[in-house]
């Protein structure tokens, strides 16, 4: 099966061919830096985190890009309210958002342009659309002239003679027609501001991102992806001043996440119910928030609750028991054993070509993530029969890995002890209480406890095991 993505601009799944064979250049849109990026920002950051590993897996040297907005309308009212510079309140959340996102085990971006550092290209982009008369100056702001864009409303299927301006579109008396949105704006008295041609400002929220995609992937991407609120208006003008400049599609595949809600409310900061993504993290495992971003299909909308958390925690602990038991085995095994069994091997690369199936199917985590369940229920029911020889158990590690290092939802590194070394513990244990040495006893029982190893007093005598 070859990878079909679901595209935004047609409403179909199309079958992905990037422009050059081998490479695709990916620009997914960032946060604007006024505050800490909460789970609603964590998931397209999660998601398309997934969409390049996935591409990866398969082949591809990916080019991606995440842009910060680090001058904007609402750092500026930040400012004014803590007496903080827009600088340095951008400073401190593009180093928070480093933070979380290496905790949520999302890797860093190919580059991570900012604003401020590529004001120059942002201006003469519009320079150019200025020139090109797709833009004009009204008393020093700058607008986009929509109406030289016939197509404009075509991503997000919107009828733009049905706005309702001064709710989704900004009315202005300079503009010369009511869609017309604005490129550059002029300095108010105090503000930050740069230099340009039409007089001391700071460009708009729309032109920044065409301008950064152009200078580090071209005129045309390969993917484009964002929150579904993106759609309508920032993506959509992004495609009206960039394709009415170049000519040329801006991107040919549009992917868009769905929203999470919590309490049947979409999850913002403009609401006042978003989750910082440090407190989640404070409370829950990076690997359990994975889970639970990626156990949704990602055009689907998201419920957030405690409960759901709490299965995304059993399930990657569920996940987690099964790798570390395949480790300690292996650890006792011979690589001299017979080959093992060729069944459990070929049922091993069918379980891998399901996840490629699904992850080939518009990158559905969903139904991928039933993939290494299907690991799981396998392997654990031939550990249990004690059927897996050493050739085996390194296949089966194998493939859980290469799966994983797509999904990122176990944490496999561990210092685990070993089964023989867990016996060889107890029996310390049943020797100290009998010499009553309780001291020792307990410091063994702790030592268990802190490895994840539960002791249960039954009918046939001590038995243990692991969280």
């Amino acid at each position: 099966m070859t990878l079909n993505l679901y595209s935004t601009m047609t409403r179909k799944k199309e079958v992905f061919v990037p422009l050059t064979e081998g490479q695709v250049r990916m620009y997914v849109c960032g946060p604007t830096v006024y505050d800490y990026i909460h789970i609603g920002n964590a998931r397209p950051l999660i998601f398309f985190d997934v969409v390049r590993r996935y591409l990866e897996f398969s082949g591809y040297a990916v080019t991606f890009i995440v842009n910060f907005t680090d001058v904007d309308d609402k750092l500026i009212r930040k400012s004014e309210q803590t007496g903080i510079s827009v600088p340095e309140l951008a400073n401190k959340y593009i180093k928070q958002f480093f933070v979380d996102t290496e905790g949520l085990g999302v890797r860093q971006a190919t580059v991570h342009p900012r604003v401020t550092n590529d004001m120059t290209d942002i201006i003469e982009y519009i320079e150019q659309l200025v020139a090109k008369k797709l833009a004009y100056e009204s008393a020093g702001d700058v607008y986009f002239r929509t109406a030289m864009f016939p197509e404009y409303g075509k991503l997000s299927k919107q009828n733009t003679d049905e706005l309702q301006f001064g709710i989704r579109v900004e009315v202005d008396e300079r503009k010369e027609d009511e869609r017309d949105f604005v490129l550059w704006k002029k300095a108010k008295p105090g503000e930050i501001s740069w230099s340009s041609p039409w007089g001391d400002g700071r460009p708009g929220w729309h032109i920044e991102c065409s301008a950064m995609a152009r200078k580090y992937l071209g005129d045309t991407l390969d993917i484009h992806g964002g929150g579904h609120d993106l759609q309508f208006p920032h993506h959509e003008c992004e495609v009206a001043q960039s394709e009415s400049l170049t000519g040329k599609p801006l991107a040919n595949y549009w992917m868009h996440n769905g929203y999470i809600h919590i309490k049947s409310e979409k999850m913002s900061k403009s609401l006042g119910n978003g989750i910082n993504v440090s407190q989640m993290l404070e409370r829950y495992r990076a690997e359990a928030v994975r889970y639970f971003v990626l156990s949704t299909h990602y055009r689907n909308p998201l419920n957030f609750s405690e409960e759901t958390m709490e299965q995304a925690t059993h399930a990657v602990e569920r996940i987690e028991t099964c790798v570390a038991n395949v480790k300690h085995r292996l650890a006792s095994s011979s690589s001299t054993e017979v080959a093992g069994s060729s069944a459990y091997r070929q049922r091993l690369a069918a379980i891998l070509q399901v996840f490629r199936d699904k992850m080939d199917d518009d990158i559905n985590t969903a139904d991928a993530i039933t993939a290494i369940f299907d690991w799981v229920a396998e392997t654990n029911h031939l550990l249990h029969s004690e059927q897996l020889a050493h050739a085996d158990l390194v296949e089966s590690l194998e493939t859980f890995t290469r799966m994983n290092e797509v999904l990122g939802l176990a944490q496999t590194e561990t210092n685990e002890l070993l089964d023989e070394e867990v016996d060889a513990l107890i029996v310390e244990r049943n020797e100290a209480r009998q010499q009553k040495n309780w001291a020792r006893a307990d410091e063994i029982r702790d030592l268990l406890s802190e490895q994840g190893i539960l002791l249960e007093d039954t009918p046939q005598g001590l038995r243990w095991r692991r969280k």
